[in-house]
């Protein structure tokens, strides 16, 4: 058994898709009798999200009673720590974070953003996982020109399992990059009867951070994407729907082109409401930010895996995924809307096996246990 502190992003922005992105890491690694710890910190001046109040602010007691709740009734109570803007702790008191951190055989970055450094250095080994493929190593390749350093690990793991391929555009930095996909507790996620006529949906932010420029070229987000596939609705004659929060949402060009539109904070409130909202759907439709899409990341949605251990189909722009996943039953790869449209038609057609390839999908590849198994052996534990 290995004493694993794994810094992330929960008590910040506690929504149901990020609680359940992190916690499917912690579960996976509970689940294989290790000894697991989640650590995070404000890190910035208004760092905290209110769902409730829709405000930034430095108070993070709301994100605190969700995860604190969260994690208790998965059995990891106790077994956290959050430190505030002011640098008080809450969970975990300073004392015991020091402990933890001296007799950890393992400290895993995916999310903290480096805020847990120094600490670190007194953990057996540092290792990062990557969930932004793309945009990640050109920002760093960018700091890099400027003369900041790369962050440093031990090991380097990346959600894009094209980055350093042969061909594949993206910087690598001279750094040996090893692949992770983002697991799901399918013990968590399960199937439910669908109704036929609930729509194909996601949940998505429309524009999550400004695009990114390297080599001349300029990297953006998911509204560029999801232009490509406006009119979907009005040729496919299937209810479709977006669940979309950020600025500049084009509500009346969605609404036009026949989207109907809920709000991604609302219908994500919680942990369990966004498990509610993906077994109320059809399946899942959705775009990918275009970073990942124009440089061929093979980044896979931790959003997409939940769909699909719902046994909800999915059909997903590629990113080529397609090469590490398989895809045309159960999930579909697509560059072009009359790809979707093909996909969904076929869905349509075969209903019931298709959501059973779906389930089977994240069974077979995506299991948090099986994913989480494959990635502690790589790193000797």
């Amino acid at each position: 058994m290995a004493r694993i502190v794994f810094g992330s992003y929960m008590v910040r922005y506690p929504l149901g898709g990020m609680l359940s992105w992190a916690l499917q890491y912690l579960l996976g690694m509970k689940a294989l009798g290790h000894d697991v710890y989640l650590v995070e910190k404000s890190g910035y001046d208004r760092a905290c999200y209110n769902p409730v109040a829709r405000e930034l602010s430095n108070d993070c007691r709301y994100g605190i009673g969700v995860v604190s709740e969260l994690l208790e009734r998965f059995g990891l109570g106790g077994r956290w720590c959050f430190v505030d803007e002011a640098g008080d702790f809450y969970g975990l008191g300073r004392t015991a974070v020091d402990e933890l951190f001296e007799t950890a055989d393992l400290f895993i970055d995916s999310g903290s953003h480096g805020s847990w450094a120094r600490e670190a250095e007194r953990s057996g080994l540092r290792v990062l996982i990557d969930g932004e493929p793309g945009y990640t190593q050109i920002k760093w390749a960018n700091r890099l020109a400027e003369g900041t350093p790369i962050p440093e690990y031990d090991r380097y793991f990346t959600n894009g399992k094209n980055i350093g391929a042969p061909g594949n555009p993206v910087p690598t930095l001279g750094i040996t990059w090893e692949y992770v996909y983002s697991p799901v507790d399918t013990s968590v996620f399960t199937p439910a009867p669908s109704d036929a006529a609930s729509p194909y949906s996601t949940v998505m932010n429309w524009q999550s951070h400004a695009p990114i420029a390297y080599n001349g070229c300029q990297y953006g987000q998911k509204d560029i994407e999801f232009q490509k596939f406006m009119a979907l609705p009005a040729d496919l004659g299937h209810p479709m729907e977006v669940a979309v929060s950020g600025d500049a949402v084009p509500v009346g060009e969605l609404e036009r082109n026949g989207w109907t539109i809920e709000d991604a904070h609302q219908v994500t409130m919680s942990f369990d409401s966004f498990r509610r909202y993906l077994s109320r759907c059809r399946g899942e439709f959705s775009v990918c930010k275009n970073v990942f899409v124009a440089l061929r990341t093979g980044w896979f949605s931790d959003k997409s895996a939940a769909y699909l251990a719902s046994g909800r189909p999915v059909v997903l722009q590629d990113t080529g995924f397609s090469r590490h996943l398989p895809v045309g039953e159960g999930l579909f790869a697509c560059d072009t809307a009359q790809d979707a449209r093909s996909a969904i038609l076929a869905i349509e057609a075969d209903y019931a096996f298709h959501s059973r390839r779906a389930r089977e999908i994240a069974c077979e590849h995506l299991e948090a246990r099986t994913v989480m198994k494959a990635f502690l052996a790589a790193l000797g534990l």
